[in-house]
């Protein structure tokens, strides 16, 4: 089976192209690089280019003929968004109807979308389960959304199926320390966490400390990313075998503080570290964890790493490796 994968030379990609390719799938990673690195890509052939350039994706279908496409290529950084929300309509929406209409073109009908929880806004209940309504608070959620609903249209107007994954907060490393977390400028708790132990930052700061919650922070569902990367494959699988669209939150199920997360980086790593209590950022919902019911039961996913000082303690394997 042959697998285009944009964006394959980053974060989540990355996992993800070295689980198809020792599951034995004929991989093709497109991906300009502008966050991804080449050392990254494990498997198959890497082909450097921007989804703006139609006529170089048009040349790489012509070639590899895919039988799926799975798509990780977006910009993320929730802050950016905000201040420069047309990069991100640009990218995130504009380029993906460039790869979905090349697709049309070349009749290839199974795909896999990387979403995120950003596009629940704050939920009205919590785990938030895949039918609350869509109400995302800052540009990049809005993106999301606006391609989880042209998937929809395009699978109920044509002979197109596609699986949206909506991912709550990725966290940890490759067990085996080949690939891991490597954006320039990390905006992540964990990973910033991590990198103040290490001594690259000067402080952490907490934003917000009156929530709602037991220890005043904000508590989130942090999950493994070969977990995230086991799911794409079971939703592949998915299509293959006849299934119909679907929609998935990607968590545990359950969630973590901003300060128990801090506490389990100063366990693993055994470093102490200077954090800065600050103001809360605009829009961060008090708590955000999934209900990942639907997809054990329909993909019959099985969380490996549901453990948090597992999660971090990867991620600082690999951090101290870099």
């Amino acid at each position: 089976m042959k697998v285009l994968v944009t964006g394959g030379a980053g974060y989540v990609g990355s996992h993800v192209v070295k689980l198809l390719g020792e599951a034995g799938y004929e991989v093709l990673v497109y991906d300009n690089l502008s966050t991804g690195h080449e050392w990254a890509v494990l498997y198959g052939k890497l082909v450097v280019g921007d989804l703006e350039d139609k006529k170089k994706l048009r040349r790489v279908f012509e070639e590899f003929r895919p039988e799926a496409v799975m798509h990780f290529a977006a910009y993320i950084v929730v802050p950016e968004s905000v201040r420069e929300p047309l990069k991100y309509y640009k990218n995130n929406v504009a380029n993906t109807l460039n790869l979905l209409e090349v697709m049309e073109e070349f009749e290839v009908k199974r795909f896999i979308f990387s979403s995120s929880a950003a596009v629940y806004g704050i939920p009205e209940k919590v785990p938030v389960s895949e039918d609350a309504p869509l109400k995302p608070i800052n540009p990049y959620g809005e993106t999301k959304a606006v391609v989880e609903n042209i998937l929809r249209d395009l699978s109920e107007a044509k002979d197109f199926r596609y699986v949206s994954l909506r991912y709550f907060n990725v966290a940890g490393a490759d067990p085996e320390g080949r690939i891991g977390f490597a954006y320039p400028k990390p905006t992540h708790l964990m990973i910033r966490a991590l990198k103040t132990a290490k001594g690259e930052i000067d402080r952490l700061e907490i934003y917000g400390t009156d929530y709602p919650t037991p220890d005043g922070t904000c508590i989130r569902d942090y999950i493994h990313v070969m977990d995230i990367a086991n799911a794409h494959i079971l939703a592949l699988e998915y299509l293959f075998d006849g299934g119909k669209s679907e929609v998935f939150n990607c968590g545990y199920g359950k969630g973590y503080s901003v300060r128990e997360v801090i506490e389990a980086v100063k366990k693993v790593t055994g470093k102490d570290f200077t954090v800065v209590e600050t103001e809360r950022r605009p829009g961060d919902p008090p708590v955000l964890v999934a209900d990942s019911t639907k997809i054990r039961e329909k993909l019959g996913w099985e969380p490996k790493y549901d453990d948090l000082e597992f999660i971090v303690r990867t991620a600082w394997d690999w951090e101290r490796r870099r």
